[in-house]
């Protein structure tokens, strides 16, 4: 086992194309680092950089301390797993886990060893005589799995291995994988464009846009404390809700929302200091859905008013979203300081829900009415609308 280490690492494509942008990033020995961020963030291609199977145009890639851009895939001690699986349809389970294991010319005792504690370990032993064809999408990624921690390499890397299974079975394998890891304990990336996945896999999730790191924390610290718009914006299910503001000081602080007066709680006020400075100004306020509340029996807490529009029963929570009359910020325009430039780079006041909240399971509600919406604004987040940064 290793760490991994990037150090100031770019990749610039022969077409002058920037996929990765300066990063620097550690994962422990034995860590499992979960790189998520949506589709050409640059996740991927730092994940096959480590792999070996892309360039590094500058910087360095360590595995174990030793610097390993020039080296080739095989000399790097890795195993891959991928999204596709990439077994071999003529070969048996047995033959598909033994693959890299006899390319490397291992005796055969040990290749037999290590089949049978990866096929138990995997809850594969049942099939090791069949084709790839007769498993069923979860047991063909167990297989790829099981072709990878034949090896014992320093490092796992896997690309999207769950993106082909349908969502029950991919809640199954997350845990499986998840459960695996830490019995293993060996160095693990992991990449998904899903930060549910991230969010409940990783020790540490490092979330990435556009080739740049964001942020890199806790699973649960980032939830709390997103270091810009774009991590508030994409760590979360639902969404955080992004809304513009104005704040108000004269001795208490309030942020007006669409028309309603919303008192900030002090809690709030501990967490984001610097809003008191934005008196007069326009902010962006973040909501997240479980925050808010049905505003009956929540006399405690402040309420705005809200228009239905849909409603989602989940079986055990509802799904409200709402409209309100105020404007809804694109978290991904934040670096390019776009999320207010014009109306087509913001959802327009009034053209569709732009808040949604996590209500309690047979909630009354009719499409079309005006409702108060309790808010819990002890866990408010505010940030500054020119540059995405928390006002902390």
């Amino acid at each position: 086992m290793a760490d991994v280490a990037f150090n100031e690492v770019d990749k610039v494509y022969d077409n002058g194309v920037q996929a990765v942008f300066d990063l620097t990033l550690d994962v422990g020995d034995g860590e499992f680092l979960v790189l998520v961020g949506p589709s050409g963030c640059g996740k991927t291609t730092a994940l096959r950089m480590v792999a070996g199977l892309e360039d590094i145009s500058d910087g360095t890639v360590s595995i174990g301390g030793r610097v390993v851009n020039d080296l080739t895939p095989k000399e790097r001690d890795i195993a891959m797993v991928f999204q596709n699986y990439a077994l071999y349809p003529h070969l048996s389970v047995a033959e598909n886990i033994a693959f890299g294991l006899r390319l490397r010319r291992e005796p055969k005792s040990v290749i037999n060893e290590r089949v049978e504690w990866a096929a138990k370990l995997l809850d594969l032993t049942p099939y090791l005589d069949r084709k790839p064809k007769e498993l069923s999408g979860g047991q063909r990624q167990r297989v790829a799995m099981g072709r990878a921690i034949v090896r014992q390499p320093q490092v796992f890397l896997m690309d999207e291995p769950l993106s082909n299974l349908d969502a029950k079975l991919r809640v199954q394998m997350r845990a499986d994988i998840a459960h695996l890891q830490r019995e293993l304990g060996t160095t693990t990336i992991y990449v998904t464009h899903d930060q549910v996945e991230a969010m409940t896999m990783g020790d540490r999730v490092a979330v990435m846009d556009r080739g740049r790191l964001q942020q890199v924390d806790a699973p649960q610290r980032l939830y709390d404390r997103p270091e810009n718009l774009f991590v508030a914006g994409f760590i979360g299910t639902p969404p955080m809700n992004l809304l513009e503001g104005t704040v108000s000081v004269n001795g208490s602080v309030t942020v007006n929302l669409g028309g309603n007066e919303l008192a900030i709680d002090d809690a709030a006020l501990k967490n984001y200091p610097r809003l008191r400075e934005f008196a007069g100004r326009p902010v962006i306020v973040g909501l997240r859905a479980d925050d808010l509340h049905p505003a009956q029996g929540r006399d405690d807490l402040p309420q705005i008013h809200a228009r239905v529009e849909i409603v989602e029963s989940l079986g055990g929570e509802s799904m409200a979203y709402f409209k309100v009359d105020a404007r809804h910020i694109k978290a991904e325009a934040a670096e390019e300081e776009e999320m207010l430039a014009s109306e087509d780079d913001a959802t327009v006041v009034g053209a569709r829900p732009n808040l949604v909240a996590s209500f309690p399971p047979h909630i009354q509600l009719k499409l079309g009415d005006d409702v108060p919406v309790a808010v819990d604004t002890r866990n408010l987040h505010f940030f500054d609308e020119a540059s995405g940064a928390p006002l902390r």
